[in-house]
C-alpha cells in the first residue's frame, strides 16, 4: 500500500500540479492561434460557388481572432511566470502559419483565383504578391528572434507581423465581395507588396504591449480601449480597414518627423534591455 500522506504533504501535492498545469496555459493560447489559422485556410478554400463572400469574411475574421489569442499568450506567459524557451519558440511558429501563410492564401483566393483562370499575368502577379508577403513575414520574425533585448520595446523595428495581416483581413472584412475587375487585382497586389516590405524595413511602429507607467498613463490607455471599442460598434466593418490604415500612416509620418528633427515624441533608443517579448 501507498503511505498515507498527511495534510501537509497533500497541499503541496496539488500546489505542484497547478504550478504544472499553469505551464499549459500560455501554450494552449498559441494552439489556439494556430487553430484559427488553419480554419482561415479551410474557409479560404470552400470559398467557391454561389455565396464566396461568406466565407471569405469567416476567413478573414478568423485571423483577427487569431491576432486576440497572440497577444494573449505573451500577457498570461509574463503574468503567470510560465514564460519559456518552448513557448517562445512555438509563438513564433504560430505566427509564420496564422500571419504569414494563412493571410497569403486567403489573399491568392480572394483577389487573384478566379481572374487568374482567364489571366495568366495576373495569376503571376497574384503568386509573387502573396510569396512576397509570405517571405517577407517569416524574415521579419526571424529578425526579431535575433535581437530581442537589442531594440526599444515601445517600439517594433518593421510592422509586426500580425498587424500585417491585419491589413490584409480588414480590407476583406471590409469589402468580403472579390476584386470586380483587374484593376482592383492589381492593386491588392500593390497592397501586399507594400505590407511585405513594410514589415521587413527599419521604419518604427509603436508598440502597445508595453504596461503604462503612471496611473495617469493607465486612465488615457483604459479610455483608448473603450474609445476603440465604441467606434468598432460605430463603423463595424470598416473599423478595422480605418484602424489598420491610420496605424501605419501615422506611424509613417512619426518617423518623418523624427528624421526631420522633431521630437515631441521620444525616438526609439536602441541597445536597452529587456527580454519582453513582442512580435
Amino acid at each position: 500500500m501507498r503511505p498515507r500522506l498527511s495534510p501537509e504533504e497533500r497541499r503541496d501535492r496539488r500546489k505542484r500540479a497547478m504550478r504544472r498545469s499553469m505551464f499549459v496555459l500560455p501554450s494552449s493560447i498559441t494552439m489556439a492561434s494556430i487553430f484559427c489559422g488553419f480554419s482561415s485556410v479551410v474557409m479560404s478554400i470552400n470559398a467557391a460557388g454561389a455565396t464566396p463572400e461568406r466565407y471569405f469574411l469567416w476567413a478573414a475574421g478568423l485571423l483577427v481572432l487569431a491576432g486576440v489569442f497572440d497577444g494573449l499568450d505573451g500577457r498570461v506567459a509574463r503574468a503567470t511566470n510560465t514564460a519559456t524557451e518552448f513557448g517562445v519558440q512555438l509563438d513564433s511558429l504560430a505566427d509564420v502559419v496564422s500571419f504569414g501563410m494563412a493571410p497569403a492564401i486567403l489573399a491568392y483566393r480572394y483577389g487573384f483565383f478566379q481572374f487568374g483562370i482567364h489571366d495568366s499575368h495576373l495569376r503571376a502577379v497574384g503568386w509573387a504578391a502573396c510569396f512576397v508577403f509570405t517571405a517577407c513575414g517569416a524574415l521579419r520574425l526571424a529578425r526579431f528572434n535575433v535581437q530581442v533585448g537589442s531594440t526599444d520595446p515601445r517600439y517594433f523595428m518593421g510592422l509586426p507581423i500580425p498587424a500585417g495581416a491585419a491589413c490584409v483581413a480588414s480590407v476583406i472584412i471590409w469589402h468580403p465581395t472579390p476584386p470586380a475587375s483587374a484593376a482592383h487585382a492589381y492593386a491588392f497586389a500593390a497592397e501586399l507588396f507594400a505590407v511585405g516590405l513594410l514589415m521587413v524595413s527599419t521604419i518604427r511602429f509603436p508598440s502597445f504591449k508595453k504596461r503604462a507607467g503612471s496611473p495617469r498613463a493607465a486612465m488615457l490607455t483604459s479610455l483608448g480601449i473603450v474609445l476603440l471599442f465604441a467606434m468598432m460598434i460605430l463603423f463595424q466593418q470598416r473599423f478595422f480597414v480605418g484602424f489598420f490604415a491610420a496605424y501605419v500612416t501615422l506611424s509613417l509620418l512619426l518617423n518623418l518627423a523624427w528624421k526631420a528633427g522633431w521630437h515631441g515624441i521620444e525616438p526609439p533608443r536602441d541597445g536597452r534591455e529587456d527580454l519582453e517579448i513582442v512580435h
